[in-house]
């Protein structure tokens, strides 16, 4: 069974400021990494547009109509000091939103055995109804409210190995038996939440915080002691990635010390997992990640993994 690709040129076209470190290079650099002869076999198709319908799964209306009333025809618009729209920003969302539904439902038939959507800008900060973090909507909530709806899933996990908390997915689902989130976090760091004590109306958030200077070895007792056997005991029939690389040793935005042969080790366990207990579904979205360079080591590690190197 092959791998599925999802992204859009158009995912380019949301302009931050300079020297903002969400910039559309990330996407190039994600681009120029796949492009290598080793990932010929990937099959690459176009992020589709997403609707309104599937971003007010999870996020208010009324938010999503005031986000779509403010994204600017021309200049820029702030919404906080880490959070801005150009005039690219709305269609790049929207092909975030429409490229997580769109690898959902062509592994969820079946068509392919596990998918990667590389998008931006990132989703797992923007709550239900407040954007921030550079993050608008939550595509990977969306992608799994989106297959309990149309195909009946009843347990979905989402895990986040993005080097800041996921405080959004975690909003959205904090009274939900039915979604599971995990996340191995920095921390302290930017948002502030994901504190172990956190775990939800019903026991399923699951946090795993690291400590600064914490690297592969902390990383990997954290899911192989903490999310891992949570993981298990609940039984996902769908599988869904916050695959953010911010914790690669390079990136500027923080200071944990993983490598690209971590994300292949994480994506590997949780592929096993996948493989017991939901027929082997995968849905790997994009997240953070601002060094070029570690960005494009990590996603050669997390793709090929998923291709099964």
């Amino acid at each position: 069974m092959s791998t599925l690709l999802l992204s859009h040129k158009a995912c380019l076209d949301h302009v931050t400021p300079p020297g903002h470190p969400e910039r559309p290079d990330r996407l190039r650099a994600v681009e120029e990494a796949l492009s290598h002869e080793r990932f010929q076999f990937l099959v690459r198709d176009q992020a589709p547009e997403g609707d309104l319908d599937l971003v007010t799964l999870c996020h208010n209306e009324h938010y999503v109509t005031e986000l779509r009333h403010i994204a600017p025809t021309s200049g820029q618009v702030y919404i906080d000091g880490d959070t801005s729209m150009s005039p690219g920003t709305w269609e790049a969302v929207m092909r975030g939103v429409g490229g997580a539904v769109a690898a959902t439902e062509a592994v969820m038939a079946g068509e392919h055995r596990n998918a990667f959507v590389a998008v931006r800008p990132p989703g797992h900060h923007a709550e239900i109804g407040k954007p921030m973090g550079f993050c608008f909507f939550d595509n990977v909530a969306i992608a799994a409210r989106h297959a309990q709806r149309k195909y009946g899933i009843k347990r979905a996990a989402i895990v986040d190995f993005d080097v800041h908390h996921g405080n959004g997915t975690q909003d959205i689902f904090w009274s939900d038996p039915t979604v599971m989130y995990c996340s191995t976090h920095q921390m302290p760091l930017f948002p502030g939440t994901g504190a172990k004590s956190e775990r939800g109306d019903h026991d399923t958030i699951v946090n795993a915080p690291l400590a600064s200077e914490d690297g592969g070895p902390e990383f990997r007792i954290a899911f192989e002691n903490l999310i891992l056997p949570q993981l298990e005991k609940f039984s996902p029939e769908l599988l869904v990635i916050s695959a953010g690389f911010d914790a690669h040793y390079r990136d500027p935005l923080a200071s944990l010390n993983l490598r690209a042969e971590d994300y292949a080790w994480v994506t590997r366990k949780l592929m096993d997992l996948a493989d017991k207990t939901a027929g082997g579904r995968v849905v790997s979205v994009l997240e953070g990640g601002y060094d070029l360079q570690g960005l494009k080591e990590s996603v050669t590690a997390h793709v090929g993994a998923l291709m099964g190197a």
